[in-house]
């Protein structure tokens, strides 16, 4: 029997296909384009938190109106549909772990801990339970087989493209998970589900972090971890006192605004960024523009998709999911070390913050994604 289109070795009708619904556009569309090819759909939404702690918040994932648009999206595509409570389960893997990682003077990005976890490891697992041969997202990213399997490769629409956020995806995950969208342009996603006649054709995307009402994360930490708003001093590279803060928490590598320095003697004026930040001591350090630059950083947590490498390959990166691609090279922790690597960029890359993201791609057309890891806090 010939492949179906999801590369799978059998017909459509019999190939159970479980998709993850936000109630937003993206799957909504990967659910309705997977029911007009004749596959067997089961639309899955997960409870992920208290929506009531984001009251007034339109467009974010899996409060409360998103489920209500899940479940008529299902209704409207006749496909059964199910809410799963998760809630638990997403307060460790997730929310605790963002604001442990304030705590700990990092800037974290919950999107990611939150497919490796409760999305790409949890609801897979049910996906497998239910009989299913696929779990698909409404992601922008690609799967395309290569000589050893399948690799993950960055969204077709550079602007849609969710790659940075995906790197934790592991090869047996990648061998499970499709991504119908990724090959095509969110306009062209917006067009069906207007021939599908979707109620959240229009619906706007989402901006936030799902779990944050109105941006406001520092609150949200507050509110777990009291700690981590405990005030401070401001310090320049020299150690001197330029100003006071209310909370490390507030605060990211590279960041400007929000410096209250009041008179600055001996220390040069022009404009100071935050250079890093000190969570035992409760100081935010600051300097100018050229104490940002890093030439190298090392990184924890590792996934790796690419091939096997002795020495330093020569990659592409990301360190925030915004960036244009940067030329650099990897090192990985010899086998049986603790999964680490070392990046060291071309030039010297400014305003790297610990706890983001440093995601790696081929060298030739930056459009694989090899793997990716967390940036280590800086020792000076």
């Amino acid at each position: 029997m010939a492949r179906n289109s999801l590369g799978i070795d059998r017909a459509p009708g019999d190939t159970r296909v479980v998709v993850a619904m936000s109630g937003g556009v993206d799957s909504s569309v990967t659910a309705g384009l997977l029911k007009e090819q004749g596959y067997d759909v089961v639309g899955i939404t997960l409870q992920l938190y208290d929506h009531g702690v984001a009251v007034g918040r339109t467009g974010a994932c899996c409060a409360g109106q998103d489920i209500q648009d899940a479940r008529q999206v299902a209704e409207r595509l006749a496909i059964p549909h199910y809410v799963l409570d998760y809630e638990s389960r997403f307060r460790a893997e997730v929310m605790d772990s963002f604001a442990d990682s304030y705590v700990r003077g990092e800037t974290p990005v919950p999107c990611i801990a939150c497919n490796r976890t409760v999305k790409f490891r949890d609801l897979l697992r049910t996906a497998r339970e239910l009989g299913a041969e696929a779990l698909a997202t409404g992601h922008y990213v690609q799967r395309l087989m290569g000589e050893a399997g399948p690799e993950l490769h960055r969204g077709a629409d550079p602007a849609r493209d969710q790659s940075y956020f995906l790197f934790g995806t592991t090869p047996e995950q990648l061998d499970f998970l499709r991504f119908p969208l990724g090959h095509m342009p969110k306009s062209e996603t917006r067009a069906l589900a207007e021939r599908y006649e979707l109620a959240v054709a229009d619906k706007p995307d989402s901006q936030d972090i799902c779990f944050v009402p109105n941006g406001d994360y520092a609150s949200v930490v507050q509110k777990l971890r009291p700690e981590a708003v405990e005030p401070g001093d401001i310090v320049d590279l020299q150690g001197r006192v330029v100003g006071r803060h209310d909370g490390i928490v507030r605060f990211t590598v590279g960041q400007r605004r929000g410096l209250a320095l009041g008179e600055r003697a001996g220390t040069d004026n022009e404009p100071l960024y935050v250079v890093r930040l000190e969570p035992e001591t409760r100081r935010v350090v600051v300097g100018p523009r050229a104490a940002l630059g890093r030439s190298e950083i090392a990184l924890y947590d590792v996934n790796w998709l690419g091939p096997t490498i002795d020495g330093a390959l020569p990659v592409k990166v990301r360190v925030r999911s915004s960036q244009a691609l940067r030329p650099a090279e990897i090192s990985l922790a010899a086998a049986g070390a603790p999964s680490g690597a070392v990046v060291r960029f071309a030039e010297p890359e400014v305003g790297v913050s610990p706890g983001q993201a440093c995601v790696v791609y081929d060298a030739d057309s930056g459009s694989r994604v090899l793997g990716g890891g967390f940036i280590r806090r800086f020792a000076s």
